[in-house]
This record gives structure tokens, C-alpha cells and sequence, in this order.
């Protein structure tokens, strides 16, 4: 049987983020079909890992749904080239003002696959020490940074307190990382 195809794209919008191309298709059948695709540059995220057993989290305003949002500190692959734990070194200190001695990747996962290319790194960040913040954006300008024992992020999670999936991704697998040592 033989594989799908991807034809090409249309560019139908070039955002500040994101583009949104119209994509064709060939089937193994030989059909030809259409999708909308969001084009985005990718994404990387840390839990940071206090010795006192606590996560540094953000409180941070998300214009897409509106509401203020609890989660780890994260950004976008928007250096071309740089490596995904440079990457989130560089996110750390901005956001939250700490860089990590170790960082070790939890997982790689794509947020949106039925419409984006979004792929996104999880890390958990240890030996923490504190750096000066570098704030970027209006958003990052108004954010709160929390400190919360990372027990007792699955009851955030499950009360709805924390629903960012890149957090509840991160958190989850850095719990289950952190039993298994």
C-alpha cells in the first residue's frame, strides 16, 4: 500500500505567530483532498523544580480564550536554529527569572495535530538559580509567578484550577519522573 502524499500548500494568511495555509493532498487510493493547516514555529516549556519540592509557575493573561492562566513557563522556537534546551534555558530566565543547572527532556508532543504543526518540548528544570527576569511582551509584563508544591499540581489539575495542556503534560510527567529516582 502506498503512503500519503503532500502536494503543497497556498499561503492563505502570514500572522505575528502563526500562517495558515490551505494544503493538498494525494491519498494511497489516489485521492486527492484539501486540509487548512496552522503553520506555527514550534513551542518550549520547563518545570522548574525548586529543591524545596515546589514549581514556579505563571499567571499569565491568554487573549485567545480571554482568561488568566496558570501554567509553566514557556515560549516559542521563534530563534531559527537554536537548540529546544537553549530554548528553554533562554524562556526560564525571561519568564521567572532562574536559569537551570540540568534540564532534562520529559517529552516531545504535538498540541493540535487535526489542524497544526505545532510541536512542542516539555522539560523539568533542576539546581535552579535566580537571574534577572527579561520580560517579553505585553502579557509577560502583567504575569504573576507562583510557587506551588508540585503534589499538589494533580489536584489543580483535576479541580480545573490548571487546564494549559502543555502544564498538565509537563507537571504529570515530572511527577512520574520524580518517583521513578
Amino acid at each position: 500500500m502506498s503512503e500519503f502524499r503532500h502536494l503543497g500548500d497556498t499561503v492563505l494568511h502570514t500572522g505575528f505567530v502563526i500562517s495558515l495555509s490551505r494544503s493538498q493532498f494525494e491519498a494511497p487510493d489516489g485521492t486527492l483532498f484539501e486540509r487548512d493547516i496552522v503553520r506555527h514555529p514550534g513551542a518550549v516549556s520547563v518545570v522548574p523544580l525548586l529543591e524545596s519540592g515546589e514549581v514556579v509557575l505563571v499567571r499569565q493573561y491568554r487573549a485567545a480564550i480571554d482568561e488568566m492562566v496558570l501554567e509553566i513557563p514557556a515560549g516559542k522556537r521563534d530563534v531559527p536554529g537554536e537548540p529546544t534546551v537553549e530554548t528553554a534555558q533562554r524562556e526560564l530566565i525571561e519568564e521567572v527569572g532562574f536559569s537551570a543547572g540540568r534540564l532534562d527532556l520529559l517529552s516531545r508532543f504535538h498540541n493540535s495535530i487535526g489542524f497544526s504543526d505545532e510541536e512542542s518540548f516539555v522539560y523539568l528544570g533542576r539546581d535552579l538559580t535566580e537571574q534577572p527576569m527579561d520580560r517579553q511582551g505585553i502579557e509577560e509584563a502583567f504575569m504573576d509567578v507562583i510557587r506551588v508544591p508540585l503534589l499538589d499540581t494533580p489536584e489543580m489539575i483535576s479541580s480545573g484550577l490548571i487546564t494549559d495542556a502543555k502544564t498538565v503534560i509537563g507537571l504529570s510527567l515530572a511527577i512520574a519522573t520524580l518517583r521513578e529516582t
